[in-house]
């Protein structure tokens, strides 16, 4: 049974673990950390520097395996209305066996519930497909924007989706 908690420092290994290429890294961070690759203390770094922000929520999935996943939510309004994921990642050993489509559901769950949320938002890249249908089975609509965001990774540009889910 999969279950949601706050981050722990030590949640950062595993993370890193699971960003075995400069591609897998992109996707997960964009352009959020300078270069590939990352350490332990880079993650932890990055957070602590949003620890005294009352709108921001680093999040962690495991099981009795232990950690298996990790998303960060954020509020991106002065409100408290709407919810933003990132930084979705699950262990790359256990990808396309659910485990995405479970941490969304909890934490779609958490948002609504306890945070009290009205939509949920994230961006996904286009060549990203096994996380687009992901997010997709769980609810997400793809949202249609006037000036769709690129970004040059790699040498190329990747063109963000922008998904959303409204509160029941």
């Amino acid at each position: 049974m999969l279950r949601l908690r706050p981050y722990k420092k030590c949640d950062a290994q595993y993370i890193v673990s699971w960003l075995k290429d400069e591609v897998t890294f992109r996707k997960w961070c964009a352009d959020r950390y300078a270069s590939f690759s990352i350490s332990a203390e880079e993650i932890n770094k990055h957070y602590e520097a949003c620890a005294n922000l009352d709108d921001f929520y680093e999040m962690t999935a495991f099981d009795e395996t232990g950690v298996v996943g990790h998303l960060i939510m954020r509020f991106t309004d002065p409100e408290k209305k709407i919810v933003r994921f990132g930084f979705v990642i699950v262990d790359d050993q256990k990808r396309g066996m659910g485990y995405g489509k479970e941490m969304l559901t909890l934490s779609i769950h958490y948002a609504f519930d306890i945070l009290k949320a009205e939509k949920v938002t994230l961006g996904v890249f286009e060549n990203n497909k096994p996380a687009y249908y992901c997010y997709k089975s769980v609810g997400f609509q793809e949202r249609s924007l006037e000036n769709p965001e690129y970004y040059h990774v790699l040498g190329e540009d990747w063109k963000c989706l922008e998904l959303e889910l409204a509160g029941q």
